[in-house]
Formats: C-alpha cells, sequence, structure tokens
C-alpha cells in the first residue's frame, strides 16, 4: 500500500448560522486555503408551508428563500477559498440528506460542520443535524465541536495528529489518511488503541493486546510511512473515549481522526455511540472518516 497525495477538490462547510458554526467555517476556509480547493458554504432547508405556497403559485423566491440566500452570503463573504470564489449554496431539502449528496458529487470533498452539543453536552449528544449529516456522509468530515479554541488567522498549523484506531483490517482506509495528513502538515503523528478492561482476564493479557496492536499497526500503516513519519503507538487501558480525550489534552492534540464503520442502524444508534461523547468533548477539531463495513469502532 502507498501514501495516496490527499486532495480535497472542495471543502463543503455545512452551517445553520449559529454560534456554533462560526469556528467551523474558520477551519473550513482554512483547509480550502491549505489544500487550494474549491470552499462551498451550504445550508439546507425544508421550506415552510406559507413559503411553499408562494412559490407554487408563483414563479418567485419566498421571503424565506430570499432571507436565507442573504444571511448564506454574509457568512460567506468572510471566508475566502483556497480557489477561486467561495461558492454559497441553499439546498432544498433536509441537511442530513443535502449535505452529503452534496459532498458525494463534489468527490473528493471534505465536510466541516459545527457543533455545540445539541444543548446538552452533559449527556453527550450532538445536534440532530450534525448526527445525521456524519451518519450518511461517505465523504470525511470534520466537526468542530463546542469545546475547541477559536482558529486563529494565518495559515493551519495541525503539529501533531492522533489516529485512534481499532486496527482491524477495515482501519487501512483511516490509516492512510492520517498519514497523509501528517505528511500534508509536516504533523506529528499519533496512533492510540485503548483496551477495555473487559478484554483482561490476567497480567499477561495486556502484553499480548499490546503486541498484537504494535503488529497490526504495521500491517494497516502505508509501507512507507516511516519515509513520511515515524508514527507514535500507544496502547492504554480503560474506556476509549475517556482515554481518547485524556490523550487529546496529554499531547495537545490538534486533529484526531477516528474511523466510523457504518451498519445500517447508524442513524438509530448514533446518539448512544462512544464517537459522539469524544466529538463533543474534544479540544480539537475531530475527522471521521467512514468506511463501507458494518458495524462502528467504539
Amino acid at each position: 500500500m502507498t501514501t495516496p497525495a490527499i486532495r480535497f477538490d472542495s471543502v463543503i462547510f455545512a452551517t445553520d448560522f449559529s454560534w456554533a458554526s462560526q469556528n467551523a467555517g474558520l477551519y473550513a476556509a482554512a483547509f480550502s486555503t491549505h489544500f487550494a480547493s474549491k470552499l462551498v458554504v451550504a445550508h439546507g432547508f425544508i421550506l415552510t408551508q406559507a413559503a411553499l405556497e408562494v412559490e407554487v403559485e408563483k414563479p418567485l423566491s419566498s421571503q424565506l428563500r430570499i432571507d436565507l440566500f442573504h444571511e448564506l452570503s454574509r457568512a460567506a463573504q468572510a471566508l475566502p477559498a483556497g480557489r477561486g470564489a467561495t461558492e454559497t449554496l441553499l439546498l432544498d431539502g433536509n441537511p442530513r440528506e443535502a449535505v452529503p449528496l452534496l459532498a458525494h458529487h463534489r468527490s473528493p470533498a471534505l465536510v466541516v460542520i459545527g457543533t455545540h452539543g445539541g444543548g446538552s453536552i452533559d449527556r453527550f449528544i450532538l445536534g440532530s443535524t450534525a448526527e445525521g449529516i456524519l451518519g450518511k456522509s461517505s465523504e470525511p468530515a470534520l466537526t468542530v465541536g463546542p469545546k475547541v479554541n477559536t482558529l486563529v488567522a494565518g495559515p493551519l498549523q495541525l503539529r501533531r495528529i492522533l489516529y485512534a484506531s481499532d486496527s482491524t483490517a477495515e482501519a487501512a482506509h483511516g490509516a492512510a489518511i492520517a498519514v497523509a495528513l501528517a505528511e500534508s502538515f509536516s504533523a506529528e503523528l499519533d496512533v492510540l488503541n485503548v483496551i477495555r478492561p473487559s478484554e483482561i482476564g490476567d497480567p499477561e493479557d495486556i502484553c499480548r493486546i499490546r503486541e498484537h496492536f504494535y503488529k497490526a499497526v504495521e500491517a494497516i500503516m502505508p509501507q512507507n510511512a516511516h519515509l513520511v513519519c515515524e508514527p507514535h503507538t500507544f496502547v492504554s487501558l480503560g474506556q476509549p473515549h475517556t482515554e481518547i480525550l485524556k490523550h487529546i489534552d496529554d499531547r495537545k492534540i490538534d486533529l484526531l481522526i477516528l474511523g466510523l464503520r457504518r451498519n445500517k442502524h447508524f442513524g438509530l444508534e448514533s446518539r448512544t455511540s462512544g464517537v459522539f461523547p469524544i466529538i463533543v468533548k474534544a479540544r480539537c477539531p475531530v475527522l471521521t472518516v467512514t468506511s463501507g463495513t458494518l458495524s462502528e469502532t467504539f
């Protein structure tokens, strides 16, 4: 396996115009600039009944559509694109469906969304729109949570990236992206595996699992990873979301990469998934990479 030259033709910033979207917009513009990508600022919406009646009866835009277009234009004005002019798109339909579809059509694309935690951070719940987009996106998605510091002006700097993996064969896709991003940003790369206490029968199990993980990392990492960066491999004992968040703080991680393995119940089970406590509590943006396999990483 060789390291891909990572590129995003489009960076799609899905905004709901809330305060939670502001920092996500800054990250979207920064990634667009770094990769010299087209920047698309998009908002998905469903017409109210009154607005729908206006547009059905007359060949005119409803006041709702006009107002949303102006708000979208204002949001885009402050976000420079890496290539060309910043594009604005009003997407008719539920954003949980419309944004992933747009990303699919603009592939290879990076979707960027912000979340305030759905007003219930203590319960580790993302906003329902953010959950829906993550659950359906086939493109990598960057989620900027409420604990992420506001991005400062200037070139995007990612000094240390964390890739949390279960080291299955399906994780190879995420590993390649982690290495490629580390190369692109000249960043250090940490690779972390968390052993749950329930997996340990006796002390020797820790050594056995650790050794298995080291070998698995070698197997899933691109063959030339050591030429790009020398991954730092970590194994810890505990609950995945707790240990990952601790690693982020201890190692001052700038970007977390998680692999998601979709199952047919993703939309129903996502609120209890271990991925979402991490996104809501992380002090850095979280990039989720979805494979086509069934089940989830955490």
